[in-house]
């Protein structure tokens, strides 16, 4: 279980997160820098103990209308190797020191964390509470099996999609879009998916999917 310390991050993770978020394809904001307040998210744990790892919502009102964006970020105490291409930045932790964050889509102990969520083996936890289920994160899988935690990941315009063996792939919704009320958010074709909610700059808490599981080619 991830403890969380109230302590004091330098930079803070928002300040790192406006330098890196107009590097990837799939942003949509305009020429300015962002302006980025946290909008909701949750954690999942590292068995280890060892990284920590955080779905982190985050709007951007920069441009004429705020964009949501999912970002998974993973927190370590040592670069981790091979990973320069995904490194978000190093933060200065008030108990652990310095951290380095990572994309989680590029990390396997992150990635492994989220198959494990949507095969049901783990709970998705509060973002602010140490021990705290969140609840309002929703996790299906379709299929019987474990699901390999193989993975190559790519970044496009629209989001980042991870492929497995024989063709599965794992995308994550980078830009989020509200749910109609009512809607159905079980995605046509998927063999699984996460999804959960976040505030909008109004007050109000919206929900959409985060993440969509497709099957591929059988052996």
């Amino acid at each position: 279980m991830a403890v969380i310390h109230r302590t004091v991050l330098t930079p803070s993770k928002l300040e790192l997160l406006t330098s890196w978020l107009p590097s990837r394809p799939w942003y949509r904001g305009g020429g300015g820098a962002p302006r980025l307040a946290k909008a909701g998210g949750f954690r999942l744990d590292d068995p280890r103990g060892d990284v920590g790892i955080e779905f982190m919502v985050v709007t951007d009102a920069s441009g004429p209308h705020p964009i949501a964006y999912l970002l998974p970020l993973t927190y370590r105490g040592a670069p981790l190797e091979g990973a320069e291409h995904a490194l978000v930045g190093t933060m200065e932790h008030g108990v652990l020191g310095r951290r380095w964050a990572y994309d989680g889509c590029h990390d396997p102990v992150s990635v492994a964390q989220l198959v494990a969520l949507i095969e049901g083996r783990v709970r998705a936890q509060d973002q602010n509470i140490s021990d705290a289920p969140d609840r309002e994160v929703i996790a299906s899988c379709t299929v019987e099996g474990p699901l390999s935690t193989d993975f190559t990941a790519d970044d496009d315009r629209e989001g980042t999609e991870l492929t497995m063996p024989h063709g599965t792939t794992l995308r994550l919704h980078r830009v989020l879009s509200p749910a109609p009320d009512g809607a159905s958010l079980s995605p046509r074709g998927a063999i699984g998916h996460v999804t959960g909610s976040w505030q909008l700059p109004a007050g109000t808490r919206a929900r959409g999917v985060f993440a969509v599981l497709h099957a591929g080619t059988p052996a």
